[in-house]
């Protein structure tokens, strides 16, 4: 009587990675660095070598005209002896994080509903999603318009807006930027939010209404777990883009009043393009690019996210 051995899983695991046709599973292999080869020239040149521009330009005196002249650190000392500039950046911080506080539950909790069977719930998105269709130029212009204390909503329902000018102090000012980026930027999370769920396996869901869970203790012990991964994903977007938030300050209140909006990206602009002054622009941007890539690390490094090894969400 003869046996025939039956290969276990590892190795056949082992004989696909090694290419061997004779094993039940056969690979196919890894693509070769040619193929990555389009987007790292892309990325080198319209990413590394501006950077590297920038990190030169910081530490030189530039009007913008004729040859830069190096300055050593003169322009970090000037930027840490600034009083705008530490505004600037606390403020960037401000608005960072209420477009976080703000954003996160809406997006989760949008983005959960429209991975349901809900009916018209497909219009429902498509509508909801239009923001995301609309350049964020379009959209500071409509909404100073909307908001304009003189012929727009807050001049016409006084008794709600007080005065009427939204932008005439700092709170005020403040809470139309955060409001205008997330009626924008929602959307975009919810998006992300809403391909998450529905990579959530039904099968839990299906044991625990067996176990007699309702949908909130689902939404609580199924899906928030479930959803942790996208969370940190989302919010580094939150973070940079928060951090780099340039064109609804310029639109809507041009960094007033006074200085009150000012925040660094609006501030690097102000520098660069109305005082001349590039290499303390570039100081700026480049102060930017570091406080951006550390909070995203300190991120990954404390939610875990860089140990992920499983390819389903939350596992």
């Amino acid at each position: 009587m003869t046996t025939t051995a039956v290969p276990t899983v590892d190795s056949a695991e082992k004989s696909a990675r090694r290419g061997r046709p004779g094993g039940p599973v056969t690979g196919v292999g890894r693509p070769g660095i040619a193929w990555a080869a389009p987007a790292a020239v892309f990325f080198g040149l319209f990413a590394l070598v501006p950077l590297l521009l920038v990190v030169v330009l910081s530490f030189t005196r530039w009007n913008g005209l004729g040859s830069p002249e190096f300055a050593g650190l003169d322009n970090w000392s000037r930027l840490l002896d600034d009083p705008v500039m530490v505004k600037s950046l606390w403020l960037s911080l401000v608005f960072t994080v209420l477009g976080v506080v703000v954003q996160t539950p809406l997006s989760i909790l949008l983005g959960v509903w429209a991975a349901g069977r809900q009916r018209n719930r497909a219009v429902l998105s498509a509508v909801y999603f239009v923001p995301l269709l609309l350049s964020i130029t379009a959209v500071s212009v409509l909404w100073r318009a909307v908001l304009d204390p003189n012929f727009g909503v807050p001049s016409q329902a006084k008794w709600l807006f007080g005065d009427g000018n939204l932008f005439g102090t700092q709170a005020g000012a403040i809470g139309v930027l955060v409001f205008v980026s997330t009626w924008q930027f929602t959307p975009l999370h919810t998006l992300i939010y809403q391909g998450a769920a529905r990579a959530v396996p039904g099968v839990l869901y299906e044991a625990a209404r067996i176990d007699g869970a309702g949908t909130v203790r689902q939404f609580f012990h199924i899906t928030l777990p479930q959803l942790r991964n996208t969370v940190v994903t989302s919010t580094i977007l939150m973070v940079v883009g928060g951090l780099t938030t340039f064109d609804t300050v310029l639109i809507l209140t041009q960094g007033g009043p006074g200085t009150d909006t000012t925040n660094s990206a609006y501030y690097m602009y102000q520098k660069a393009f109305k005082s001349f002054d590039f290499g303390g622009a570039s100081a700026i941007a480049l102060l930017l690019v570091l406080v951006a890539t550390l909070v995203s690390l300190v991120m990954v490094r404390l939610t875990g996210y860089d140990r992920m090894r499983s390819t389903m969400e939350g596992v």
